[in-house]
């Protein structure tokens, strides 16, 4: 078990919903696509990726018919041609442009049907929250092992400070959305009651009002 740390969740207060998230960071440039194969230029140094290979320098191929590639980085899937920069918002675009619509309930809160590592859950989507967190319940549900797996610290509530632990959620959901690789937070009590879609998730996307509607969409 690694040292305590202390987590800056904020869990029972409910911020304003953010405009928008940042820009996506630019990765690298596409130097070259070939059928099952592409060369990207990162930091200077140019590295070759094989469709379905491991990831190099964060970024990962999935698929390439030598004139557009799928690339997946940090969890979310875009499509790029050869000669553009890799994570640039302005010359990539998210693979299938999956956007999910939230509407406030009738106390203004936004939840949304979801899913954590495979499993259904109920999302209340929380601004104030640094990572999607659940209460101890959940996460035995969901077949976490938090106490063997996760990382012991302490994290700020209404009520005071409660023992959480840190966890790597292998994967979220919200409608047609799926990220990997998701921080995550399971405080050892009873609250929260829903589970917290933070900014663990919430910050890899971009996310805007439309009138009364919440916007999730991928960068």
């Amino acid at each position: 078990m690694g040292k305590k740390r202390c987590i800056g969740l904020l869990l029972a207060v409910l911020l304003p919903l953010a405009a928008a998230c940042g820009a996506a960071e630019d990765w690298g440039r596409v130097v070259g696509l070939f059928r099952d194969q592409a060369i990207v230029e990162v930091d200077g140094r140019q590295v070759i990726l094989t469709a379905g290979g491991p990831a190099r320098r964060g970024i990962r191929l999935l698929s390439t018919d030598g004139q557009e590639a799928v690339f997946e980085i940090a969890g979310v899937e875009y499509r790029y041609r050869q000669g553009t920069q890799i994570g640039s918002n302005r010359l990539g675009r998210p693979a299938g442009g999956k956007v999910v619509q939230i509407a406030p309930d009738a106390g203004g809160m936004y939840f949304v049907s979801g899913a954590v590592n495979g499993y259904a859950v109920r999302f209340l989507v929380d601004t104030g929250a640094t990572l999607v967190a659940m209460n101890k319940r959940t996460a035995k549900r969901l077949g976490i092992n938090y106490m063997l797996d996760g990382e012991e610290g302490l994290s700020q509530t209404a009520s005071g400070y409660a023992r959480t632990y840190l966890v790597k959620l292998s994967r979220v959901t919200v409608g047609e959305i799926t990220l990997t690789d998701v921080d995550g937070a399971v405080i050892d009590g009873d609250q929260p009651q829903e589970v917290l879609l933070g900014n663990s998730f919430l910050g890899r996307l971009n996310m805007q009002r439309e009138g009364r509607l919440l916007m999730l969409r991928t960068q």
